[in-house]
């Protein structure tokens, strides 16, 4: 594993290369040397970028380079071995063309998909996230809290692109929702909180009839999760830090509890970890629990506590297809609502913004709207 950072990239790089220009194609020699100059350029740029983008300095015009190189690169990287190899064999078994033919059918199809899905991948990047709604049914919630609206926000990555509009907008379309409750459930940013004030403070404006909550991810514990905790609370948001807070309405009652992301206590600040058992301490058992944890992976956990429903982020849905499949062998889940253990649910959202490079292909950024039901109350809102 200590060598993937160093054979990732020349894999990324070298692949398309071969597959574009040395596949058969003979190309002229300075289109030939021209471009594999290019290619060469972004193996030792894109790293070097990154690294003087997200390293201690965080360059922000560095990252943004970077992070571009990288979706850039996998995006090509990905076609050049799926649609180059798929559509070579196709065009062999069809008899179109010699050999040179098909080699520079491949070339100009890879490029011509890659181009088109990163275009469309930006926009759907940048775009305010679409609202995605849903009825849960949770078994132990009182009559009295059927229909209780829940928007969750998770990993807008506010981060070297300035997002202020963006970030206006997103939560303007929020306030639209009529919300009892608004959650985030981390990633806030990439940077400290002092860095991204800017594009952080319009969540200042999010409305809820009941409460605004908030706990970590994982890119607050790279950036001074403190700073995020005391901006959120500067916000008006209710940071949820191993504790809980009740939600009442008709007579019923349900616990809305939060820890801290599973990386906090690695990341040495103290007071910092995930601590399911301090989230519930005090509340009634027999009381319904929606708990906020950043990480699907932490459902096993909430699971053996028997709580009710889980929301969480992280995943991005998986952000550049097929980065999913890698996402799989970490998380129980890439999206969407699941099922664990006896009675928890665990919904996973894929997140409002984009982490490194700006690019959402075939898993498009989403805002929530739950509504929750109980068994005893009506069947509409």
């Amino acid at each position: 594993m200590r060598f993937v950072p160093l054979i990732a990239p020349v894999l990324l790089w070298a692949v398309p290369c071969w597959v574009l220009l040395y596949g058969g194609q003979h190309w002229p020699l300075p289109t030939t040397l021209t471009c594999t100059a290019l290619f060469g350029l972004g193996l030792v740029g894109m790293p070097f970028a990154m690294v003087r983008g997200h390293g201690r300095r965080q360059r922000d015009r560095a990252a943004i380079v970077g992070d571009a190189l990288l979706g850039g690169v996998w995006v090509l990287f990905t076609w050049s071995v799926l649609l180059g190899v798929a559509l070579r064999l196709a065009l062999v078994a069809a008899g179109v063309g010699d050999g040179e033919d098909r080699a520079r059918i491949v070339t100009w199809a890879v490029l011509g998909v890659s181009a088109v899905l990163l275009v469309w991948g930006y926009a759907e990047a940048r775009r305010v996230p679409r609202v995605r709604r849903l009825d849960v049914q949770l078994p132990r919630l009182g009559a009295g809290l059927d229909g209780t609206r829940v928007a969750l926000i998770t990993d807008t990555h506010y981060g070297p692109l300035d997002r202020v509009r963006w970030s206006e907008r997103l939560c303007e379309t929020v306030n639209t929702l009529d919300a009892d409750l608004v959650c985030h459930t981390g990633d806030i940013a990439d940077g400290t909180a002092e860095r991204r004030r800017a594009q952080a403070t319009p969540l200042g404006t999010v409305r809820a009839t009941r409460a605004r909550v908030y706990v970590t991810g994982n890119h607050e514990y790279y950036s001074e999760a403190q700073g995020w905790v005391d901006l959120m609370g500067e916000l008006g948001w209710e940071p949820l830090r191993n504790r809980h807070l009740l939600l009442e309405r008709g007579g019923d009652t349900l616990v809305v509890a939060g820890v801290d992301d599973v990386t906090a206590e690695s990341s040495g600040l103290a007071g910092h970890r995930a601590h399911l058992d301090g989230a519930l301490n005090g509340a009634d058992p027999e009381l319904p629990v929606l708990l906020l944890a950043h990480q699907p992976k932490f459902v096993d956990r909430a699971a053996a506590q028997g709580v009710d429903l889980q929301l969480s982020g992280h995943t991005h849905g998986g952000q550049i297809w097929p980065f999913h499949h890698l996402v799989r062998i970490d998380q129980p889940a890439l999206a969407g609502l699941t099922h664990h253990g006896a009675r928890t649910l665990l919904y996973t959202s894929r997140g409002a913004g984009f982490w490194g490079p700006p690019f959402r292909v075939f898993a498009p950024s989403e805002i929530t709207l739950l509504v929750l039901r109980s068994p005893q109350g009506p069947t509409s809102s």
